[in-house]
């Protein structure tokens, strides 16, 4: 039914985010727009994948971002090599490490958070439908 996601995202800072994004999770820019109705916005993503994430920032109505601490991007990396790359990028992007507060992805993977408060957990494992949570 569904043949793409969106995951829009408003941020304090349009041009940090976007190059955090793109070191930390090796995304490439899909696309861009600038002051359409008021608002910028930059695509990232791979143009083989089925997602991306949007992120946006208002002229006339800014946004602040403000997510709970279960508003996750949860990527799964299941080899050993490229989880630990991504692991390092993110902090070299400028990602910071922290707990999740659902002990479930402390068990196999390591979180990481934005300026504006954003999750991202590079899990250490393959997705499987049936697999809680």
């Amino acid at each position: 039914m569904f043949a793409h996601l969106r995951i829009a995202r408003p941020v304090s800072n349009l041009e940090r985010s976007v190059a955090m994004y793109i070191h930390g999770l090796g995304l490439q820019t899909l696309g861009r727009f600038d002051n359409h109705e008021g608002f910028d916005g930059v695509m990232l993503g791979h143009p083989d994948l089925a997602y991306h994430l949007e992120f946006t920032r208002s002229h006339d109505h800014p946004v602040i971002p403000s997510p709970t601490p279960e508003d996750l991007l949860v990527f799964y990396l299941p080899r050993q090599g490229d989880w630990a790359a991504a692991c390092l990028r993110m902090l070299e992007a400028g990602f910071v490490a922290t707990t999740s507060v659902n002990p479930y992805w402390n068990q196999r993977g390591r979180t990481f958070v934005d300026p504006d408060g954003y999750q991202v957990v590079v899990e250490h494992d393959t997705w499987l439908a049936d697999t809680p949570p």
